[in-house]
């Protein structure tokens, strides 16, 4: 497939799948990654191209008589095969870097270092063991408020990027760029139009709480380390995907 002369928003939606997804894609071309910043609009289309799958999985899983906590765990197991646990590694590195460093930079060595830590590996059972705990409430539901949470949560990495500088000078987060404010906005919108679709009125409250979620984390992350970095991205992103599906099943179920 050429892409060389796509239409900039396909190009921008190929960006996104190419960063938050390790699924086999058409390769851009060096200078399409000019438009990254400009992408992120894109990141709730993500989420759905992982959230659809695993939602039908588990869904159709529970349907064929399977018991909910196993649906709900090929769900999890779905989506992290499809980022190749992305955002779960930046959840593991922030908890280790954040709680584990002296300093900014020694935070930020830290969550750079591929080992994990004891902070890390209890971040990783603590939120991974509630999202599966919440989509045993919602997969009788479902696929809906899977997909739902899975583009929410990636719209509301955008305004981080656009509200958080560059913790370093290097990384994943820095390559992409810095976002302008409107494209970050639009990100949040698109998150939220697919949520309500999908969950109706509960969405709402899902993303009121997911944005004080994410206030928080970034609070935290300009005090421990001074701005973002993917890894910020990616805790926000599980963090805020587990407050609106402990939402969800709270209000839906």
């Amino acid at each position: 497939m050429k892409t060389d002369n796509l239409p900039a928003p396909v190009t921008q939606m190929l960006l996104a799948l190419t960063l938050l997804t390790r699924l086999p894609l058409p390769q851009l071309p060096a200078a399409a990654f000019g438009q990254s910043a400009r992408a992120v609009w894109a990141y709730p289309i993500a989420g759905i191209v992982v959230g659809l799958p695993a939602g039908l999985l588990g869904a159709g899983l529970y349907a064929a008589g399977l018991p909910a906590p196993v649906a709900s765990g090929a769900v999890l197991a779905t989506q992290m095969v499809m980022t190749c646990a992305l955002h779960e590694d930046g959840l593991a590195d922030v908890a280790d870097g954040f709680w584990g460093g002296r300093d900014a930079q020694h935070r930020l060595d830290i969550m750079k270092d591929s080992q994990i830590g004891s902070y890390g590996t209890l971040a990783l059972i603590i939120v991974t063991g509630m999202r599966w705990a919440a989509l045993t409430a919602l997969i009788p539901l479902g696929a809906a408020p899977v997909i739902a949470a899975a583009a929410l949560s990636r719209g509301l990495m955008p305004l981080v990027m656009s509200a958080l500088p560059h913790a370093r000078a290097s990384g994943l987060s820095h390559s992409v760029g810095r976002p302008d404010g409107t494209v970050s906005l639009a990100a949040l919108m698109a998150g939220l139009i697919v949520a309500v679709i999908l969950s109706g009125a509960p969405a709402v409250a899902a993303f009121i709480l997911a944005l004080g979620v994410t206030g928080t984390v970034s609070v935290i992350a300009r005090s421990k380390i001074g701005g973002q970095t993917g890894d910020v991205l990616g805790t926000v992103q599980q963090l805020g995907e587990l407050t609106i599906l402990m939402t969800l099943a709270a209000t839906l179920t």
